[in-house]
């Protein structure tokens, strides 16, 4: 949003603030881009849950159920015992595909900016602390 922008691009529900939406938590963005960049658009959720370091079955799950109630992704239960269950980017889920991976290599190429930034947060806190 510019200096001189119409007021309607500040508000509440704007469209960059719903975009910022996808990054406020952390792992749509990367199941997004997990399913994308690993997965060629598909995966079933154990190979979800191993190609994503840190994250809770739990967690999984919710954010899965959250992505898929928002469109982004779609769940295939295949018949067999137990049921196997897979997750799929939609068109719509392709679409933000390409602005997580600018963010990502955005990311990779500015990582001593955000280096940078961490010793600053880092010493902040040891002050605060001390």
């Amino acid at each position: 949003m510019r200096m001189g922008s119409d007021e309607r691009e500040w508000r509440e529900d704007c469209a960059p603030r719903r975009v910022l939406e996808i990054f406020s938590t952390k792992w749509t963005s990367m199941i997004l881009h997990t399913l994308h960049a690993l997965h060629g658009g598909e995966a079933r959720t154990g190979v979800l849950q191993r190609s994503l370091p840190g994250i809770s079955k739990k967690m999984l799950v919710q954010t899965l159920r959250e992505m898929e109630a928002s469109g982004l992704i779609e769940r295939h239960v295949e018949s067999a015992v137990p049921p196997a269950v897979r997750y799929s980017l939609t068109p719509l889920g392709h679409r933000f595909v390409g602005l997580v991976d600018l963010v990502y290599d955005w990311g990779r190429q500015n990582a001593d900016a955000l280096d940078e930034m961490q010793k600053h947060g880092a010493s902040r806190r040891a002050s605060e602390q001390g």
